[in-house]
């Protein structure tokens, strides 16, 4: 987008909770959910489609999902047990 660009406003319809996450992350990063939005829609064009891959999950995947989604064959791990496994 260049200095004169002209900008238009758009409505856009989004998950509560995920907007509210992705705009923490955003924040670290000093931009909003515009500047981010901008983005992706640069690397769009500029890559004539999705600018990552989006891959429908295989069937053990999509389980594990579920599983995560519902608490199934969770184990809580702290940070310091994280560590000691890597050897950090």
């Amino acid at each position: 987008m260049t200095a004169t660009a002209t900008k238009t406003r758009t409505n856009v319809y989004l998950d509560t909770a995920m907007k509210k996450q992705a705009q923490a992350i955003f924040k670290q990063y000093g931009m909003g959910l515009s500047d981010a939005f901008n983005i992706f829609l640069s690397q769009s064009v500029m890559e004539q489609g999705i600018p990552f891959d989006v891959k429908i999950p295989n069937a053990d995947t999509a389980k594990t999902i579920q599983d995560a989604r519902e608490g199934k064959n969770m184990t809580k791990v702290s940070l310091d047990d994280l560590k000691k496994e890597i050897g950090a």
